[in-house]
């Protein structure tokens, strides 16, 4: 009797524990799942925008993709901004996280003011640099000028390599605060105890930080670079508003790519197979963070 009144009660626990996890699954199963299966769906197809009508035509447009020599640039330069952006992202992360461990008499203030850029609309940041960008009334242009660095005016984001450059470094001011964040709480967590052992051994400033300071950074470092390598390379607003992929193409992403496909040239479907492959591409990053994150925990 005992027993029986135990199955069934492991019996109602395992319903309501469905009951309860139902409303994740169905909402993960609406925003990831279904999203993901209409886009491999619509890949296979040629479709007009509007209408959302087409024609099967299974892998071709995979096949047309890989063919194009407009992805492949695409994609090298999707591979230039994510690197470039995030090397001074770390750079400039690490670095600001290690002046704000120390005790300065503004670390407050600083550690304040330093989330501005990563809590600033995209909009509001892009039309700040566009504005500082200008090659006719931009400050930059005028600080320069007035400095005798240069004698006339450089068009930041209508020229190459210059647009680029420019791109890479609105992205990496943009985000490396979230560096700085992550860096600074780990610094807060090491023990002090080593830097005492390292100055008792004689290690200087530099010798600090490349024996105690960054071994202890090295997990937490590989976190960031998974992390902000996977936001970085699927980022479109930033870009979009700054250059629009411009000049010609020089600053087209993929993500530019399948925006302009779906919405410009109304390919819907081509559209699908490019996010499929971005899909594809960042899914290595998410396998390495998620292996990653497992040897970690166990």
């Amino acid at each position: 009797m005992a027993k029986q009144q135990q199955t069934v009660l492991e019996r109602q626990y395992s319903r309501l524990g469905l009951l309860l996890i139902a409303p994740t699954v169905l909402v993960f199963c609406a925003v990831i799942v279904y999203p993901l299966v209409s886009a491999i769906y619509l890949s296979l197809f040629k479709i007009f925008t509007p209408t959302l009508e087409g024609t099967w035509v299974g892998l071709d447009n995979y096949r047309v993709l890989l063919a194009k020599g407009e992805f492949w640039t695409s994609l090298r330069a999707n591979l230039i901004w994510t690197v470039g952006t995030l090397t001074l992202q770390i750079i400039f992360g690490v670095g600001m996280a290690l002046v704000l461990h120390q005790n300065i008499w503004f670390r407050s203030l600083a550690r304040s003011l330093i989330l501005f850029p990563y809590f600033i609309s995209t909009v509001v940041a892009v039309l700040v640099w566009k504005w500082l960008f200008n090659d006719l009334y931009g400050i930059l242009n005028h600080l320069m000028i007035s400095a005798g660095l240069i004698d006339f005016p450089i068009d930041y984001l209508g020229t190459m390599p210059n647009a680029m450059i420019s791109v890479i470094l609105v992205g990496a001011w943009k985000y490396f605060p979230f560096v700085v964040i992550a860096v600074l709480a780990r610094l807060q967590s090491i023990p002090d105890q080593l830097y005492e052992a390292a100055r008792i051994d004689g290690a200087g400033p530099i010798a600090r930080f490349f024996d105690v300071t960054l071994p202890q950074l090295r997990e937490v470092l590989v976190v960031i670079i998974m992390l902000r390598a996977i936001w970085d390379f699927k980022e479109f607003d930033l870009i979009f508003l700054l250059t629009g992929g411009g000049p010609v193409t020089s600053t087209q992403t993929l993500p530019l790519v399948v925006y302009k496909e779906a919405f410009a040239l109304n390919q819907m479907g081509m559209a699908a197979a490019y996010a499929v492959i971005m899909m594809l591409i960042m899914l290595v990053f998410m396998i390495l963070y998620m292996r990653r994150t497992r040897s970690e925990g166990s």
